[in-house]
């Protein structure tokens, strides 16, 4: 089983360009492109978050016409740039999202890897929560299938990632997040976006990875006092490839 990660496609209305300067559009529909001419084709796409960048429902509408164009089913999750009730109406045909405002958490049953969205979303907040409420169903969610391989996508990565001005942004409930995680060792990945940047790191006994950003990158900015700017480095996108026995991803360029 193959899936591809987008995430952080920071879609907005016809005309506009991101700080100016990126047409993530273009961008986008480029990566679909080469997911569609991909042979074996990704059997499924995940989307985490920051899929537009204002929230409103013409980006939806307008990310809804560029995804309409792959050829395998996809599945979305928020990011803080994120509307959860204007992103649901735009996908109210995508039967696996709950209704009614509630957090946009599922879980996905029929393919050899199980697939768990979260949702780290809060209004008007950058930083990452996972609360009470969603843990719990997340824990429950493990505890129907033990031995079921699992793929937990979520949009904050729950590690600090060395990029200060991120870090500094937070994740409420990572350390209760990261018990439930221990626990259960079907997790073979949590996969995220909002750095802009591929990356990951060994946590509480499974592996943690940040995807590029199919719109730009960020800068790497390691340094405390570096200010964090835009890069133009390529678009990316990740391939998780599930053999049975193991996962493996890989980190993709796009291309201008």
């Amino acid at each position: 089983m193959i899936v591809a990660q987008i995430t952080d496609m920071h879609i907005q209305r016809k005309g506009r360009r991101l700080y100016g300067i990126v047409n993530a559009a273009k961008h986008l529909r480029r990566c679909v492109e080469r997911l569609n001419a991909l042979k074996p084709r990704p059997d499924v796409v995940i989307a985490t978050g920051d899929l537009t960048d204002r929230g409103k429902p013409r980006e939806y509408r307008r990310l809804r016409s560029i995804l309409g164009d792959l050829r395998m089913p996809s599945y979305i999750i928020p990011g803080n740039h994120d509307q959860r009730e204007a992103m649901c109406e735009a996908f109210a045909d995508h039967a696996y999202l709950p209704r009614g405002g509630q957090n946009v958490q599922y879980a996905i049953e029929h393919y050899p890897l199980r697939l768990i969205g979260l949702d780290s979303t809060s209004p008007d907040r950058a930083g990452g929560i996972l609360d009470d409420e969603r843990l719990r169903w997340f824990e429950a969610r493990l505890a129907e299938r033990p031995n079921a391989p699992t793929l937990v996508f979520v949009h904050h990565p729950p590690f600090r990632t060395g990029i200060s001005r991120l870090d500094a942004l937070g994740f409420s409930g990572v350390e209760a997040f990261g018990a439930i995680v221990s626990r259960h060792k079907q997790i073979e990945r949590i996969v995220s976006g909002h750095i802009h940047r591929a990356m990951q790191v060994r946590w509480n006994g499974t592996i943690a990875y940040t995807a590029p950003s199919t719109a730009y990158q960020f800068v790497l900015a390691l340094r405390a006092e570096q200010p964090l700017g835009l890069s133009l480095e390529p678009p990316g996108y990740a391939l998780h490839v599930w053999d049975g026995t193991g996962l493996v991803t890989h980190t993709a360029q796009v291309g201008r």
